[in-house]
C-alpha cells in the first residue's frame, strides 16, 4: 500500500485538493492521509457544494491541523510524498522557512528532509519579489512549485476538465499515473 499526503490550505482552489482525494479514492493501492486547514474549510464553504464532513470522508486518514505529533510528522512514517493543493502563500512561507507551527508545514518539512517529493499548487497572482524568493527557497529545499495553470492542448470543455487535468499532472509528480490525464502526442486530436 502506497501512502500519499494531501494537504488543503485556505487559498482559493480548494477543489484541487478535493479532486486529488476523489481521484485517489478510486486507486485501490493508495492510502490517502489528509490535513485540512481551518481556512480551507472556510474557503470550501464559499467555493464548493460540499461540507467539511464530505471532504474528510474522501480521505483514508484525516489529521488535526494542529497535531504536530501525528504520524505524518515523522520521517519514519513512509509516504510517496505530499501534495499541497491549493498552497497558500502563508503555507509556502512556512515550508520555505521550516516554520513548523502546524501539521501541513511539519509534514512537508519531514518529506523534504527525507528527500520525498512535495508538490505545491501555489495559488496566488500577481506575485511580488517576496513570493518569488519564497518559491526559490522552497525549490532549493526540494519542493516542486506547480501553479495550477491549465493545459489547453487537452482541449478542456469544462472547469472540471481543467481541474482534473491539472490535479492529475500534479499527482504525476508523485509518480501516480492516472488514466484521466490527457497526454501530449504529436496527433493530439481524439
Amino acid at each position: 500500500m502506497q501512502r500519499v499526503i494531501i494537504a488543503i490550505t485556505g487559498a482559493s482552489g480548494v477543489i484541487y485538493g478535493v479532486r486529488a482525494l476523489q481521484l485517489l479514492k478510486e486507486v485501490p493501492d493508495i492510502e490517502t492521509h489528509a490535513i485540512i486547514s481551518p481556512a480551507a474549510l472556510v474557503t470550501a464553504a464559499a467555493e464548493l457544494d460540499m461540507n467539511a464532513a464530505e471532504i474528510r470522508d474522501l480521505a483514508d486518514v484525516v489529521y488535526n491541523y494542529r497535531d504536530i505529533g501525528a504520524a505524518v510528522s515523522s520521517g519514519s512514517f513512509k509516504t510517496a510524498g505530499m501534495l499541497v493543493a491549493p498552497c497558500s502563500i502563508k503555507t509556502l512561507s512556512g515550508i520555505a522557512n521550516c516554520y513548523n507551527d502546524e501539521l501541513i508545514v511539519r509534514a512537508a518539512d519531514v518529506c523534504l528532509k527525507e528527500r520525498r517529493r512535495v508538490v505545491l499548487l501555489l495559488r496566488e497572482t500577481p506575485l511580488h519579489a517576496g513570493h518569488l524568493a519564497l518559491m526559490q527557497q522552497a525549490t532549493a529545499s526540494g519542493a516542486i512549485i506547480m501553479p495550477p495553470v491549465p493545459a489547453f492542448y487537452s482541449r478542456p470543455q469544462t472547469i472540471d476538465d481543467i481541474v482534473t487535468q491539472t490535479t492529475g499532472r500534479a499527482l504525476d509528480l508523485l509518480d501516480i499515473n492516472l488514466p484521466v490525464v490527457k497526454r501530449w502526442t504529436e496527433n493530439i486530436e481524439e
